[in-house]
């Protein structure tokens, strides 16, 4: 049951995703980001409004616990309160000898010997970015070997289309693990695809009490988990916050952020994907507790989305847009062509759908008898240059054959035909070898009649 669900929530994904993106908008904010790349779609028709070095490889950091998540989620999707996972001293040893050689790692203090429920390992893994969870994540479903469980997330990460992410281990520990602006939002949008998962992505508070040893936690003690997320963070979230923003993955090394998140427009429901990489920390201009570049400049992409597009329709579906010529019918000349459908799309506010630019695919002429409703032709619509989509064309009306016309027309065709060109030169040359053999046959036939002379 658990391989059957999870395959058809990949087929599921990859028909929402793989025949899209649909190309980029073609506009550009008032400013740089400087974040090596960005990438952000719009969900609901698929068309990419922003993008910078979206196929360039780059660390991936904590970002990389959405792979170890799905995977997770693939395998225990029905089993996570049920099944537990507990640390091990390789787990422990291994993270604190990273922590040692390149600083501290987020944990979430799992000590030996404790047991936690799948679910809120999760919460741990995804909330607070703990490395504890994650790797006694990865190790609970590849039954204790994490090379093997490095595997499965990278034949994950083909499956879904992803062409530039390596991981390496399942915490994004390593350098090594990187990923790009376009990977990680089918990354994203895929683990998106778990109601779980949304749901743990978009919380600010975890209390992993109620999981824990009684002798350590207990509801009144809890021990609460906070989101790395500071743009669903109100209040200490101060200017990151944004309330378009549900839920996304932080993941920073060095001096620098990732932000996969998705936000949806409390006005009218749109929802995009964002994805920023490498954002360094001296251009975050709010010098708080710890910085987060990655959610500031998301937050300025974002404001600048919803403040200058909106989904609007591309065409108007009671409009005709073109016309085509039509034979053997004496009720018109012409049809006219009307889209059969007004394309939803995303374009600047303010505007309509006269900035699109129309290409028609169109028959020179259609022959009666023509069904009101009928497909004639195509419109590819684009706008900045990309293409956003294509429509059909249909017949306004309905069209009968005038048999005569169609009779006389055939008739004219046939005589002009290669067929009756060759019929009519085989017939000539028949006449002419008939005439030829006739004569022929005649001239012998008199010189058989002359009298000979007796011979001596």
């Amino acid at each position: 049951m658990k391989k059957f669900t999870a395959l058809l929530l990949a087929l599921v994904f990859m028909a929402a995703v793989f025949a899209l993106p649909a190309g980029a908008v073609g506009f550009e904010p008032p400013f740089e980001i400087s974040g090596k790349a960005a990438y952000i779609v719009n969900t609901d028709t698929n068309i990419i409004v922003y993008e910078k070095n979206s196929e360039e490889s780059l660390p991936a950091a904590s970002t990389t616990k959405l792979m170890t998540a799905i995977l997770v989620m693939e395998q225990y999707q029905d089993q996570l309160d049920t099944v537990t996972g507990e640390s091990s001293a390789y787990i422990r040893d291994t993270i604190y000898t990273f922590g040692l050689e390149h600083g501290a790692l987020a944990n979430a203090d799992i000590r030996l010997g404790e047991p936690h429920t799948l679910r809120s390992l999760l919460y741990a893994c995804l909330v607070p970015s703990a490395a504890d969870a994650a790797m006694i994540l990865a190790s609970t479903v590849s039954g204790g070997n994490i090379d093997n469980f490095v595997y499965m997330m990278n034949s994950k990460a083909k499956e879904i289309g992803c062409t530039g992410t390596t991981f390496v281990d399942p915490v994004g520990m390593s350098i090594d693990n990187v990923t790009t602006a376009r990977d990680l939002y089918l990354i994203l949008r895929y683990a998106m695809s778990f109601d779980v998962l949304r749901e743990i992505m978009g919380t600010v508070k975890w209390d992993m009490g109620q999981d824990f040893m009684p002798s350590r936690y207990s509801a009144s003690n809890p021990y609460n988990l906070y989101t790395t997320n500071m743009m669903i963070y109100e209040g200490p979230g101060a200017e990151y916050y944004r309330k378009y923003t549900k839920g996304g993955k932080t993941g920073s090394l060095e001096d620098w952020q990732n932000l996969a998140a998705w936000h949806t427009s409390p006005d009218t429901g749109e929802t995009y994907i964002s994805v920023v990489l490498n954002s360094p920390v001296s251009c975050d201009p709010y010098p708080y507790q710890k910085d987060h570049p990655a959610s500031y400049e998301t937050g300025l992409l974002m404001d600048w989305v919803f403040e200058n597009f909106a989904i609007q329709p591309a065409m108007k579906t009671g409009e005709p847009l073109a016309e085509v010529k039509v034979k053997y019918s004496t009720d018109a000349d012409t049809v006219m062509l009307f889209p059969a459908d007004d394309m939803m799309t995303i374009l600047p506010k303010n505007t309509d759908e006269s900035v699109t630019q129309k290409t028609f695919q169109l028959p020179e002429y259609v022959t009666a008898p023509v069904k009101k409703g009928d497909v004639i032709g195509t419109v590819t619509l684009s706008l900045s240059g990309q293409t956003i989509g294509v429509v059909e064309l249909t017949a306004d009306r309905d069209l009968d054959r005038n048999m005569l016309l169609f009779t006389l027309s055939k008739i004219g065709e046939f005589f002009g035909s290669l067929y009756f060109k060759v019929l009519l030169c085989v017939s000539a040359v028949t006449a002419v070898a008939y005439v030829l053999l006739y004569y022929r046959y005649q001239a012998t036939r008199k010189s058989n009649r002359r009298p000979r002379r007796p011979s001596l």
